[in-house]
């Protein structure tokens, strides 16, 4: 029994010595890591500060100056590119980002106006496929649709926009960004024959519209997902 014993506190000594060690090694790690964390802390501060470097601001405000009297640069926010996008930006670089904003604006306005009007239910005659029993009555609003119909549906649609890309709504070389107007096989300009300050007066509206259309249609998905119910388009 005595010999028992002994081993019984040989064996609760090691495993306390065991432990010690353990923990020493762990508090070495947490010292080490907390160095670590110090030392990348303190590497954020300094590239933070590196950001907000008089000389860098004064580069990029440079770069940036150019575009300051563009058209869409309306009150409230003034000049405003968060993302930098136009850093080192040269004319053709700015006019291309801007055709591609008012492709986007103009497709969000159809779609923000094509959510309501199927939201309140209207719809097209007649059937959408009949081999499948589908009418278009059976097609839902918004995300909801893209389930319902058919693969041939969608492909009609993705070829239709390409034709229309490609060979029909062209940008007029030597026009300001987004005009289709002359040559195009769908007639598309202004109406009427207004001056040229009414002209940029009615593309800075567009470009309005369709900034407020494109987050005008990604709230309606976000709430088309969230559920419930919302002002004129009713339950999501």
């Amino acid at each position: 029994n005595s010999f028992i014993r002994i081993g019984q506190i040989i064996d609760v000594q090691q495993s306390i010595t065991s432990l010690v060690h353990f923990q020493s090694s762990l508090f070495d790690k947490l010292s080490t890591l907390k160095v670590t964390m110090k030392v990348l802390a303190a590497l954020a501060l300094l590239g933070s500060a590196a950001a907000f470097a008089p000389q860098q601001a004064a580069k990029a405000s440079t770069a940036l100056n150019a575009f300051e009297t563009e058209l869409g640069v309306q009150p409230p926010l003034g000049f405003y590119d968060p993302l930098m996008l136009l850093k080192n930006a040269d004319q053709e670089r700015f006019d291309r980002l801007r055709y591609v904003e008012l492709k986007h604006g103009r497709i969000a306005q159809l779609a923000f106006l094509g959510h309501l009007w199927t939201s309140a239910g209207i719809r097209l005659p007649g059937y959408l496929s009949k081999v499948e029993d589908l009418r278009f009555e059976d097609v839902p609003a918004g995300l909801a649709a893209l389930e319902k119909i058919p693969i041939e549906g969608i492909s009609q649609i993705f070829f239709f926009v390409g034709f229309l890309e490609l060979a029909i709504w062209r940008q007029n070389e030597g026009s300001f960004p987004g005009d289709f107007s002359p040559g195009t096989g769908f007639p598309v300009g202004f109406l009427g024959n207004p001056t040229e300050e009414e002209k940029i007066d009615l593309r800075a509206k567009e470009l309005n519209q369709g900034r407020a259309a494109m987050m005008g249609i990604l709230g309606l998905m976000v709430h088309e997902q969230l559920g419930g119910s919302i002002p004129i388009v009713g339950e999501m």
